[in-house]
C-alpha cells in the first residue's frame, strides 16, 4: 500500500527551534519516522542546506536532500512544520513554515509544483500559520489537484 504524500502524522504545528539545523533535522525526522526516507536522508538535507539555502521567501523554507540523496527515499512524502515565532535561516531570513520534501524518482517535480501553488498565495501562508488543526493544513494541500 502506498502512503499518503501528506498525512496528519507528517504535520507538526507550533514548534520552536533555536537554529535552522534543528529545524531541518526535525522536518527530516518526520519523513523518516513515517517511512518516507531512510535515516541518512536527514544528513543529506543538512548537506543540501550548506550548498544553498532552501529559504524561498515569505517565511517559507523547503528543506530537501541533495541529488545523491534519492537513494535514501523509500516513498514520496512531505512534512509540514509551523514555527510561529520563526527560526533564523541566516541573512535575516526568518522561517515560519518548513515543508520537507522527499520525492521518489521524478515525483518530486509534481510534489514541488503542488507545494508552489499552495505557497504562492499569501493568504494560504497565513492560513497555514494560523491553522488550529492538522486537518486545516491537509485541506489546503488537498484542494490543489
Amino acid at each position: 500500500m502506498v502512503k499518503e504524500v501528506l498525512s496528519k502524522e507528517n504535520i507538526h504545528l507550533n514548534m520552536e527551534f533555536n537554529n535552522k539545523e534543528k529545524a531541518i533535522r526535525y522536518t527530516g525526522e518526520i519523513l523518516y519516522k513515517n517511512g518516507h526516507v531512510q535515516k541518512n536522508y536527514i544528513e543529506k538535507m543538512l548537506e543540501r542546506e550548506k550548498l544553498s539555502s532552501t529559504y524561498l521567501g515569505n517565511h517559507v523554507a523547503i528543506p530537501h536532500g541533495t541529488e545523491d540523496a534519492k537513494l535514501e527515499i523509500v516513498e514520496t512524502g512531505i512534512s509540514v512544520v509551523t514555527v510561529p515565532n520563526g527560526v533564523d535561516f541566516g541573512n535575516g531570513n526568518i522561517v515560519k513554515i518548513l515543508v520537507g520534501i522527499a520525492g521518489k524518482g521524478d515525483e518530486h517535480l509534481e510534489v514541488l509544483s503542488k507545494i508552489a501553488i499552495v505557497l504562492s498565495e499569501e493568504s494560504n501562508i497565513e492560513k497555514i500559520l494560523t491553522a488550529q488543526t492538522k486537518n486545516d493544513i491537509l485541506r489546503l494541500f488537498q484542494e490543489v489537484n
